[in-house]
């Protein structure tokens, strides 16, 4: 039987989750594509899920029976909070900034009704909601910074207070950048921004700004409330730091001391016991963890709780120590009560976990006859079961009946080790039991590998009673120190001023324990080996160096004298190079006089030549004249700093010919060998004869040429080869550059004129583009670069694969790609932000690319205050195999500007103009409702389906509303109609003079608001009118049967609906327009009287007497302004 990992004794709590709440989100219709939960709370009695579609469903944690619906037509609720001290009160704030506060009337059985709704942060997003602790006070932070302060006035104070005493809102105070977290307690507001952290003390009005050092990031913050047996202690505060730390801050604001949990980090997760799999544990420990806190929340005693994208937190910061850590994925917001976590997923699951000492999750398991999960988790926990606290809660006939309960026949390794488990547990009344437990009672001890008992002493400890508390379960700092393994002794310890650090302890401990002449596996050789092996590895160095050099600075004919020569003569050289140090320095002198030729000489007189025909306009406005000029240049670029392989005049100086065997033999050397490059394509063929007349030279130079790397797996060249005067250099980056955006590259057999007519196809043509970039990537304008591959490689994703890997071997030694492996996003972030600025520069955007490839979408996001340094059309390359993400960060870098100016940057952007169709077919086609649901098989609108929420409905309409031709107007509307987004397509028909088909769609949509002619949707002539009164007599009652109820849309089914299109709603419409007496003609031309009601006549009634009413005081105000003048000319 194998060994299972066994959790040590150290853990004694456990996440687990009971029930599954999955069946409650299906019963809520939260499960679907087109309403998901967006924000939770929990409070004694209530869970509170506010949905996308606006709804709040506040469901009784008794039993998950009763629900109340509270319906918000402002938009999606994007925060709830429930008050705990009343929980008849519970705070909303929605998608368009407004805060609703429900009073939910529960004592005196009556409905919720809406007591207070704020508008002052109306246009933001409200990204805090908190409560007084001890009044009717909720407090408000949005994006921006601003935090404002809401008092309620309650009916339960009397209904005459409750209606004409309303509270205006407090502004608090406005922080520097956007709020992250808000908490409260005992008049104190704690503010946590993306900076730093604020305590204001609401009553006298006073701020303080917590600690010296700022931030940058989600960083949370939270009260720590006293015991109830302290009485005269001070609540603490707890700032989340970067790098897994904490700030131990009093009530004053002052800090106190700096935790760091880096290390304590570094254990395995604890498994989360739960029925959806089994529970496992590695043993072995990960790397330390530098992370940010999003948010911290006070939970149960002594616990202070976060969550990032990897999993959940839980410490004891008041002893420094890390309670557990589970692996838990795409968390977006955690809701806790006292000891119970509520998880909201990114996908809007809802998931609800206990923390619990592991033999009260073992015996609830028991109790709810989860046989085989309850095993389980008592096999890997069994160090915590044998111990005395554990055996209270289960003894040995309760782990005797789980036993029983368990298949024979299929969980035998199951039983098996729980035998074990009950062998090593003595009965509680036998006297070496006994006498352990009153050891353990003051003591608590470990068995080491030696079978050596370690005892800790804890005679300060409290009674069995108290000691249940997760306070006196925690060991002190020296414990804690002691219980390190050894083999941790030669680690570093980080001194960061950590509260915690000791540095003594570790000092003595080492001394104490490395004298020992014990033959350790970690241990150094001695030092006479460690000088032999250092010695060694420099005379390798010096020997490789010297044959770089040898190689470098050798002439060209010297280099075909040398290839002629046979093994003998190449025995000889290897022989030379690896002569002691004495010869080396004797070649010195010969190897510096060479270099004085000017071996640039022929290339600098060639690109003279080809810049002075340039200037020549008859070449230049010739394309083709170009790409003769520069081809006849090229063969001298080659010639001096192209790879030998691929030289074309390599060909020309080859004198013997090979014969076929010899080629199919090396052709296979290339494909077999992994470090000879990829195999090689029809179209190459000349470039394997270039290697076959190479083999022909002699039999070494061709084994030589095999462990070289091949034309596509090649290296770059970052670097030039030697020195380039800057002049020259800028006129060789010029014409390098030039020759790839005229596609320019040479084929490998001189004829160069292929490639450059285009006839290329196009996988040959990117082959021989990225060949090129590898072989002169120091010698192209990266700016320019850049450009013509999103131009006109876009169909080519090697050649962008080959750019980014050539800046990535450019930058690889970079403090940035350093410290890409170890470091947190944030921490990236703000190292590439003091690097800056960075301009247009390319060396960012691979930057970039690292951080995408390592983080994924949560990195694009961050990157749009390096604009316009890093371009969308940048980030669509670095995504284009997930649209979604380029997506996410064109909508967050558009929102990210204030609206008055967010038209003409997305109008910027738009370069080329054929982009916009394309942004728009991915806008519409991501986070949408399914176009079933918005388009019927006949290709009309459903009705309502206009008011269905769409993930990028702002990007939508700012692309549509861009100025534009008319086909491409024409274009935009048959894509809104296809996918179902009716109000762009409205917009588009109005735009485009379509106005009898707007009118046609409206009708289908059902919704008489489109006609408010703030848009110019109302009809303006006659006919108008007569053809939307047809339209709604033709669909008649029967379109206003039972319709979806989409987004904040509630139908009532009846056809008399104020906002529905029927004959009597448009009759009403058209009367107020242009007046009741010109109304009446007009339907009774229609035919149409027949079908008005007694509603209808009435209203008609009051139009003409409020018109009378109006004529009347217009002609008194007229008559006392002309009398009014007539007296001035007196």
């Amino acid at each position: 039987m194998a060994s299972v990992p066994i959790i040590p004794d150290s853990y004694n709590h456990v996440l687990a989750e009971f029930e599954c709440l999955d069946p409650l989100l299906s019963a809520l219709r939260l499960d679907s594509s087109r309403l998901k939960c967006t924000c939770i709370d929990v409070s004694k009695r209530w869970l509170a899920l506010g949905s996308s579609g606006g709804g709040l469903n506040l469901i009784q944690k008794d039993g998950w029976k009763q629900r109340l619906f509270l319906t918000h037509k402002e938009g999606a609720i994007s925060r709830v909070a429930c008050c705990l001290h009343d929980e008849d009160y519970v705070a909303v704030a929605t998608s368009q900034g407004l805060v609703v506060v429900w009073e939910l009337n529960q004592e005196r059985r009556g409905k919720p009704e809406r007591i207070y709704v704020s508008s002052e942060h109306k246009g933001r997003k409200v990204t805090a909601l908190c409560w007084d602790t001890a009044a009717l006070r909720v407090f408000v932070g949005d994006h921006v910074g601003k935090v404002s302060a809401i008092k309620i006035n309650t009916s339960k104070q009397g209904k005459a207070a409750a209606t004409f005493v309303m509270f205006p809102v407090q502004i608090i105070t406005t922080v520097d950048s956007r709020v992250v977290q808000l908490d409260y307690l005992d008049g104190r507001l704690l503010i946590s921004s993306l900076t730093r952290t604020y305590l204001c003390d609401t009553e006298r009005e006073k701020f303080w700004k917590i600690g010296n050092k700022e931030r940058d990031g989600q960083f949370g913050a939270c009260f720590f409330p006293v015991g109830k047996n302290s009485v005269n202690q001070q609540p603490l505060i707890y700032c989340a730091r970067p790098g897994s730390r904490m700030w131990e801050v009093n009530f004053d604001g002052e800090v106190q001391s700096t935790h760091q949990f880096k290390q304590l980090l570094s254990s395995p997760p604890l498994p989360v016991v739960t029925l959806r799999m089994d529970p496992h544990y590695t043993s072995s420990s990960c790397s330390p963890q530098s992370l940010s806190f999003p948010k911290l929340l006070y939970l149960t005693e002594h616990c202070v709780m976060t969550w990032t994208e990897r999993g959940i937190y839980i410490f004891l910061p008041q002893s420094v120590q890390v309670l557990l850590w589970s692996e838990v994925k795409d968390i977006q917001d955690i809701a806790v009560y006292k000891s119970e976590l509520f998880c909201l997923h990114t996908n809007g699951k809802v998931v609800h976990l206990s923390l619990l000492v592991i033999d009260r999750c073992i015996e609830r398991l028991i109790r709810r006859g989860f046989w085989t999960l309850a095993a389980r988790v008592c096999c890997l926990f069994q160090n915590s079961i044998i111990s005395c606290r554990a055996r209270k809660n289960l003894p040995v006939d309760k782990l005797e009946h789980l036993k029983s309960q368990l298949d024979a026949s299929t969980q035998q390794d199951l039983i098996t080790q729980l035998e074990e488990l009950i062998s090593k547990l003595e009965p509680p009344d036998s006297a070496c039991s006994s006498r352990r437990s009153s050891i353990s009672s003051h003591e608590s001890f470990s068995v080491l590998d030696s079978g050596i008992y370690r005892v800790i002493s804890r005679r300060g400890s409290q009674s069995d009673e108290d000691s249940c508390s997760l306070h006196s379960q925690t060991f002190s700092e020296d414990e804690r120190l002691k219980e390190f393994p050894a083999h941790q002794e030669d680690e570093q310890v980080e001194l960061d001023s950590v509260s915690h650090a000791s540095v003594t302890v570790e000092a003595d401990r080492n001394e104490t324990f490395l004298p020992f002449s014990i033959p350790l596996s970690f241990r150094s050789p001695s030092p006479l080996v460690s000088l032999q092996a250092v010695k060694e590895s420099v005379s390798s160095f010096v020997r490789k160096t010297t044959e770089k050099i040898g190689t470098l600075h050798i002439s060209p004919d010297a280099r075909g004298r040398q290839e002629a020569k046979d093994d003998e003569q190449l025995r000889e050289l290897t022989v030379n190079l690896v002569a002691p140090p004495r010869e080396e320095k004797e070649l010195e002198p010969q190897s510096c006089q060479l270099p004085e030729e000017d071996p640039l000489r022929d290339l600098k007189a060639a690109t003279a030549e080809a810049i002075a025909k340039l200037q020549d306009p008859l070449v230049l406005l010739e394309p083709q004249c170009m790409r003769r000029v520069l081809q006849e240049w090229l063969v001298y670029l080659e010639e001096r700093f192209g790879r030998k392989e691929h030289s074309a005049s390599s060909i020309k100086k080859s004198k013997t010919v090979c014969t076929e065997e010899q080629s199919t033999v090396l052709e296979e050397n290339l494909r077999l060998d992994p470090s000879g490059g990829d195999p090689v394509d029809k179209e190459q063929s000349s470039i394997l004869e270039s290697y076959t007349d190479e083999t022909c030279v002699s039999k070494t130079m061709c084994e030589n040429s095999t462990d070289m790397k091949g034309p596509l797996g090649c290296s770059f060249q970052v670097s030039p080869p030697c020195v380039i005067e800057p002049d020259v250099q800028k006129d060789l980056t010029e014409l390098t550059t030039l020759c790839f955006e005229l596609h320019v590259f040479s084929c490998g057999n001189g004829d160069a004129e292929e490639s450059s007519n285009g006839s290329f196809p196009l996988a040959a043509s990117s082959t021989l583009a990225c060949r090129f970039m590898q072989s002169y990537f120091f010698l192209l304008d990266l700016k320019r670069l850049k450009q013509c591959i999103i131009t006109m490689y876009a169909t080519s994703p090697n050649v962008w694969e080959t750019y980014i890997a050539g800046l990535k071997e450019l930058t690889c030694h970079s403090p940035v790609a350093l410290s890409m492996e170890n470091e947190d996003m944030l921490k990236i972030l703000k190292q590439l932000h003091d690097l800056g600025p960075w301009d247009d520069s390319p060396l960012l955007l691979v930057h970039a690319q690292r951080l995408y490839e390592k983080f994924g979408e949560i990195a694009l996001r961050p990157l749009i205050k390096f604009y316009p340094s890093i371009l969308p059309s940048d980030i669509k390359q670095l995504c284009r195999n997930d649209p979604a993400h380029f997506l996410a960060y064109l909508d967050s870098l558009v929102k990210s500007k204030p609206e008055d100016k967010r038209s003409s940057l997305l109008r910027s952007l738009l370069q080329p103009e054929s982009v916009r169709l394309d942004w728009l077919c991915l806008a519409v086609s991501r986070d949408a409702p399914q176009i079933a649901n918005t388009v019927d098989a006949e290709g009309n609108p459903r009705p309502r389906s206009h008011l269905f929420t769409w993930g990028y409905s702002q990007l939508i309409l700012l692309l549509i509303k861009l100025p534009a031709d008319f086909v491409t107007k024409e274009k935009m509307a048959d894509i809104c109609k296809s996918h179902g987004f009716w109000p762009g397509y409205l917009f588009l028909c109005l735009e485009l003079d379509r106005r009898l088909e707007a009118f046609t769609n409206i009708a289908h949509l059902d919704d008489l608001n489109l006609l408010n002619g703030e848009d110019g949707s109302i009809p303006e002539t006659i006919e108008e009118w007569k053809f939307l009164l047809h339209l709604a007599q033709n669909h008649g009652t029967a379109f206003h049967h039972h319709g979806p109820q989409n987004g904040s849309a509630v139908s009532n089914g009846s056809p008399s609906s104020p906002d529905c299109v029927t004959v009597e709603n448009v009759a009403l419409l058209l009367a107020k327009a242009i007046g009741p007496n010109r109304a009446l003609p007009l339907l009774q031309e229609c035919g149409l009287t027949l079908e008005l009601s007694e509603r209808f006549t009435g209203v008609c009634e009051i139009l003409r007497i409020a018109e009378k009413r109006q004529r009347a005081l217009i002609q008194s105000m007229l008559e006392r302004c002309d009398r009014f003048l007539w007296s001035q000319q007196a």
